[in-house]
Formats: structure tokens, sequence, C-alpha cells
């Protein structure tokens, strides 16, 4: 791949980039190979790649059926890089999963270039016709509203794709809406990310259509809903269509405006789900009478919960030391996340409690004590909740009840533009 990949260079009289030319030189000859270029590599003066960068890359790899994944985040790769690279996703389609030829990328990470609507358009173009990529990490590109509205659209098409990230994409009101849509129909993504998107209004609209997705859907493993703007209402909303869900394992709610009052529904809604595993609320506003919540249904005999964080939510000695003692009633959680809120000295000696005595390994928590004459702290420990669930796990095949899409709020508004939606996916 390397002499391919120098040669096409000197033809096309473009500069070799030695980033990816050492990166060809170290892939192995096995059944699958990872090529890694991203461009924030902290070991390395890292030459970011560029659009002729990716055209050469591309043309060396299109007919290497070794290459299953391909990162290529942090760089500068724009929208005419983009249609250079989808050339590895739709060269000779496959007609039969036996069939040798076609594309065998399986993971296309493009996380943090400069991507904008029209190259989105192109790649989900590409992958209406692809049945072999499982994973598409887009993070940090401004795709906007029409990118992700022609992603949306692939959804109704593809039934390969098992992840799909767009944090901080731009995306609006509308283009969310219109993934909870599709999403009502789509059996195959495990895992999606929608965080950060540009939402206007205090109605929370986009909360009714993700709670009767949750409500119908039964692949769904893993959900980011991080910085959406959530109060309580939205929470509220957000756990009736998951009282109704038996597939969800990892919720994702982190940076959001909950309270006490939003918990409280997730803490009874915990008590009773028998799936949901990991939860994140990290910079929240739970405070003292949401940890006591959340320690409720901790201790509670049906609570399947493994990993909690709850980092920077203003939670005081009263509510930490709730959490606290619901870990000695609970042996299932075994990851707790404190640090950012107020540990004071009772907090720091029943943590050191938990992890001494091991109840809460050091490896499974962001607190670790030391002593100084005589008084225990607590210090950050390296680590934290782990940001993604293995998303390729197949999900529960308990029964569930299904609802109707009308069930939750169906005020005028809200149907006017679920058919704008539906007409724009048309």
């Amino acid at each position: 791949m390397s002499e391919f990949y120098a040669a096409f260079c000197a033809e096309q009289m473009i500069e070799i980039n030695p980033h990816v030319l050492q990166a060809l030189e170290k892939a192995t000859a096995t059944n699958s190979v990872t090529i890694k270029l991203p461009g924030n590599h902290h070991l390395r003066d890292a030459q970011r790649l560029h659009d002729k960068d990716v055209l050469a890359l591309s043309k060396c790899l299109r007919d290497n059926k070794r290459v299953t994944a391909l990162d290529v985040g942090y760089n500068n790769i724009t929208d005419e890089g983009v249609g250079h690279l989808v050339d590895l996703l739709q060269f000779i389609f496959p007609c039969s999963p036996e069939q040798e030829d076609g594309s065998s990328l399986r993971s296309l990470d493009l996380t943090f270039n400069d991507i904008r609507s029209d190259g989105a358009e192109v790649l989900a173009k590409s992958l209406q016709r692809n049945s072999t990529l499982l994973s598409l990490r887009l993070s940090n590109n401004k795709i906007e509203n029409r990118g992700a509205m022609h992603l949306a659209r692939m959804l109704q098409v593809n039934s390969t794709l098992r992840e799909l990230e767009l944090a901080a994409c731009d995306l609006d009101t509308q283009s969310v809406i219109a993934f909870a849509i599709v999403l009502t129909r789509n059996q195959t993504l495990r895992s999606v990310d929608i965080s950060r998107p540009l939402l206007f209004g205090l109605q929370e609209e986009w909360a009714v259509h993700v709670a009767e997705m949750l409500a119908v859907n039964g692949s769904l493993v893993e959900l980011h809903l991080g910085k959406m703007g959530m109060t309580d209402t939205g929470m509220e909303r957000l756990t009736r269509g998951l009282r109704l869900n038996g597939s969800l394992r990892y919720l994702d709610l982190r940076g959001n405006r909950v309270t006490r009052d939003g918990v409280r529904h997730l803490a009874d809604l915990l008590k009773q789900n028998p799936t949901l595993e990991v939860v994140d609320l990290t910079s929240n506003r739970i405070e003292d009478k949401g940890a006591a919540y959340l320690s409720e249904a901790v201790a509670w005999p049906s609570c399947a919960l493994r990993e909690l964080s709850v980092r920077s939510n203003n939670i005081r000695t009263e509510g930490l030391l709730s959490l606290a003692r619901a870990l000695t009633a609970n042996t299932t959680l075994d990851h707790l996340y404190v640090w950012g809120n107020h540990l004071e000295e009772p907090v720091c000696q029943a943590f050191r409690e938990l992890i001494d005595g091991g109840r809460l390994r050091p490896e499974q928590t962001d607190v670790s004590a030391y002593e100084v004459d005589g008084q225990v702290f607590l210090a950050e420990a390296p680590g934290g909740l782990r940001r993604r669930y293995d998303s390729t796990a197949a999900p529960p095949t308990e029964s569930r009840t299904l609802v109707s899409l009308q069930s939750c709020c169906a005020s005028e508004p809200r149907r006017h533009l679920c058919t704008n939606v539906s007409n724009i996916l048309k």
C-alpha cells in the first residue's frame, strides 16, 4: 500500500504526507487492518490531512479488502475530501454476502473535520447503497439541518449501520425530530449520539418524539442526549417512553438542566427497568434531594444499574452519604463517579472506607483518599465513566408492550411539525 501511495502521489504531483506513508507501512498483512490517521496524535507532530491527501489515500485503499477501519478524525477534510472517501463505500456494490467484491470498510471516523451539508449529503447517498459500514462518526462537523436530514433519509433505507455519532453538528429541532421519527422504524442502529444540537424554544418538542421512539424501538442500546437543554419536563417525557423500552442500556444526559424533580422520575424508572445499566448525569443540578432519590433507586432490589456518574451536581454531604450507604445495600452498582461535588470530611471518610474495603475499586471511581494530619481528603483520580457501550451487542429479547405513536401529547403544533418532517423525509 505504501508503494502504491508513493507512486500515485508522484503521478498526480501530490506532496507525500509522511503521516500517511508511515501508517501504510505499519499496516500488517492480516485479514483486518485498521488505518489510524488522526490529526491530534499527542506523541508526534502530525501533518494533518487535506483533501488531496484523502484522494491519494482512497485510491490506495480502493482495491484493498483487508482494510476494515479508517480513522481520519481531527484533520482538515472538507466536502471535497468526502467525495473521495465515498469511493471506499460504493466501489463494486456486493450483491450477496458471499460475493468477494465490494467495500470492506466497517468503521469510518470523520470527527472534527470541516465537513458541511454537501459532504453529509454525498455520504448519505453513498450509504443508501452500502451494506458493510457498521460505524460512522461525524461529530463536530457543521453539517447543519440540511446535512442531517439527508442522513435521516438514509436511515430509512440502510439496514446495516449500527453506530451513528452526530454530536455538535449544529442539528436543529427539525432534524432531531426527524431522527426520532426514523428510529421508530429502523431496527438496526444500536448507538446514536445527537448531543449538543442548536435547539431554540422552551417546549422541548424533541423530547416528546424521542420518548415515542423509545417506546417502540427494540434495538437501540446506547443513546447520547448530552447538552440538549433538557429540563425536568423533558426528563418526565423521556421516562414515559423508557418505561416501555426493553433494549436501552446506556443513557447519557450530561450537561442538561435536570434538577431533583426530574431525577425523581428517573429514579422511579430505575426501580422497574431491568436493562438500563449505565446513566451519566454529569453537570446537572440534582443536589442532595436528587441524590437521595437515586440512592433509594440504587438500593431497590430490581435495579439493574451498574455505572452511575453524578459529577458536578452541587451535591453536599447528605446526598453523597446517602449514595455511599446505598452501595452497601446494593451489589450491582460497581462504578460511581462523584468528583466536582462538595466533598467534606464525612464524605471523604465514607468513600475511603468503600475503597479500602473493596466495595468500590480504585479504577471504578474518580476519587482517591489520602490523609494529612489525621484528616481524610479526596483527590480526583484519573479515569471516569466509559464514553461508549458495546454498541454491537444484541439487545435483550424480552417481550415489550408497544404503544401508539399518538400515546403522548398530540397537540396541533406537534402534529403539524411531525407532518413537515415526514414530508421532507419522503
